[in-house]
């Protein structure tokens, strides 16, 4: 053989259009396995067969986040361990019955080979966010149950019940000790001592050194699942359940970096704010950083404010697990309609930029997501990105929104307080105009545009009028009424450009497309000829193309290879 023929084709890009880059980072080496013993101790595996037993269940999804993967086996085959009985293997269509090796979703002990009387399987790539429990791919796998690795943001699940197992991490308890009698010398401050749950399970023993050091008023919470608590997913002080004002009166230490949407709800609601960050591998004992949100406040506001006149707004539903969810979606979609504007549904895994990019049309985006994940600040995204409290907000008319630093997620009290912002009504216009707006499509014989005596629309930040801020706004025309209701339940042929209406409203994304949009489709860039049959032309005749595979079509004409 030729050496030619052992050289392998060239298929990289050329050194010459390689663009100037910095080096790639180094790959981070995996860490070393751990310890059966460590494996027992940091997933808590007595603890989650003890829950399985109780609860009877038989089909059990551990749902793992990517930094876990790697030792998702090892907790496979422990727990395994566990439920070894003396029952036939049962097969089902998610095992291989021809497998004689061990793969996740077989229901032999991976060690001894004996029948298990309860399946695990690993759910790898979650749907969505990692703090929240992946239902979706659960209910795949027909589970009782799933088992939910690592922190989570504790968001009530919609269907199936869940094993949260937090994954203790290890913690320098003596630095934090320090860090905190440095942040507050005074041992008579009324402090709250707070951490992630993944570092959770150290609090106790930081508050008992505490306690032998004189503070008296420092409060740990238990953990709860209520994200609508005066302090996220956790207990409060007595005094704070009999007049929730009161937290305002206590100072939070927080262990672990915060996620952002908690550090602007608790901003609004204690003293101040104190992080010991977790990640910092100075040795040197330091006081704890004072965090305040103010500028991410301010940051939220500006981007509501901006969004005032926006005429479509996309509805990004980012979870299909949360409790409530649904309500949530139609109380937005209502929120938008009431206001005079339009709104598409949008049901998304992971929101990225080039996910919503697509969408041009849509003037800013609300996630319905959990309360951690519907808050998504990056300067990748066209467009505003906002939650459902800051579309309330937005909605409301410019004497309505007061601003008060207060900051929502929660599904339950954003539903509990629906009518909390009253929301900027179009049908507020019809009511300055009285009979003027009937009375002028009469005269004018039916026009679009909307009488002089509409208040007119600014936007708050350019300054400019907006007059397509009531994308649904009906646009009353007496004689169009009176044509399509002759002609209704009859097929009528729309003339060429004209927009489509439903109830006689226009659709704003039709109008988008024929007004903003470059490419329309296939067929926009030339004109047919026989869009008027009545000269008598007709179309070309029709050609049969090309067929075949992608590596080799076959041309109808030539019939050889192209």
């Amino acid at each position: 053989m030729a050496d030619g023929s052992r050289i392998a084709p060239v298929l990289s890009t050329p050194t010459n259009h390689i663009l100037d880059e910095d080096a790639l980072p180094t790959t981070i080496e995996p860490e070393s396995p751990r310890s059966p013993e460590a494996i027992q101790i940091r997933y808590e595996i007595d603890r989650t067969v003890a829950e399985i037993r109780q609860g009877g269940w038989k089909r059990v999804a551990l749902q793992f986040p990517d930094l876990m993967l790697p030792e998702a086996p090892a907790v496979f085959e422990a727990l395994s361990r566990k439920f070894v009985s003396e029952k036939k293997p049962i097969r089902n269509k998610y095992t291989n019955p021809e497998q004689s090796s061990f793969h996740v979703g077989e229901n032999l002990d991976p060690i001894k080979g004996q029948p298990l009387s309860v399946e695990f399987f690993i759910l790898a790539d979650t749907s969505y966010g990692a703090c929240c429990v992946d239902e979706i791919a659960a209910e795949h796998v027909d589970a009782d149950v799933v088992v939910h690795y690592g922190r989570a943001c504790l968001s009530p699940p919609a269907r199936l019940p869940v094993i949260h197992v937090f994954t203790r991490q290890s913690l320098e308890v003596d630095r934090v000790v320090e860090s905190f009698k440095s942040t507050y010398p005074d041992r008579n401050q009324a402090i709250i001592l707070m951490a992630d749950v993944t570092f959770a399970s150290h609090l106790p023993c930081i508050s008992g050194i505490l306690e032998t050091e004189g503070y008296r008023f420092v409060f740990t919470p238990d953990i709860v699942h209520n994200p609508s608590s005066p302090l996220p997913n956790r207990t409060v002080p007595e005094t704070v359940l009999l007049e929730p004002s009161q937290l305002r009166n206590w100072r939070l230490f927080h262990i672990s970096d915060p996620p952002e949407s908690l550090l602007l709800i608790l901003s609004s609601r204690v003293s101040s704010i104190h992080v010991f960050p977790t990640t910092n591998t100075v040795a040197e004992v330091t006081s704890a950083a004072d965090v305040t949100a103010s500028a991410a406040l301010r940051r939220r506001y500006a981007l509501m404010t901006s969004v005032t006149t926006v005429p479509i707004f996309g509805i990004l539903i980012n979870t299909l697990s949360v409790k409530n969810y649904l309500h949530v979606v139609e109380h937005v979609k209502s929120c938008i309609s009431a206001s005079g504007r339009k709104s598409y549904t949008f049901v998304v895994g992971k929101v990225n930029a080039a996910k919503v990019a697509n969408f041009s049309e849509i003037g800013a985006w609300v996630v319905i997501g959990c309360w951690e994940s519907s808050l998504i600040e990056s300067k990748d995204f066209w467009k505003p990105i906002l939650t459902p409290f800051e579309l309330e907000l937005a909605l409301a008319g410019d004497d309505k929104r007061i601003w008060t630093g207060t900051w929502v997620a929660d599904f339950e009290t954003i539903l509990a307080g629906i009518k909390r912002y009253p929301i900027d009504q179009p049908i507020n216009k019809a009511e300055i105009c009285g009979k003027e707006l009937t009375r002028y499509s009469h005269d004018t014989g039916g026009s679009d545009s909307e009488p002089e005596s509409v208040p007119p629309e600014f936007d708050l930040r350019t300054g400019r009028y907006v007059s397509n801020s009531r994308s649904t706004q009906v646009r009353r025309n007496t004689e169009k009424g009176e044509n399509q209701s002759s002609q209704h339940g009859q097929l009528v042929r729309r003339s060429k450009g004209d927009i489509t209406r439903i109830g006689d409203v226009a659709s704003p994304g039709a109008e988008f497309l024929q007004s903003s949009r470059t490419w329309k489709g296939l067929g926009s860039d030339f004109q047919i000829e026989y869009d008027n049959p009545q000269d008598g032309s007709i179309g070309a005749p029709l050609e049969e193309g090309r067929s075949g595979s992608a590596r080799g079509y076959i041309s109808a004409r030539s019939q050889t290879r192209t």
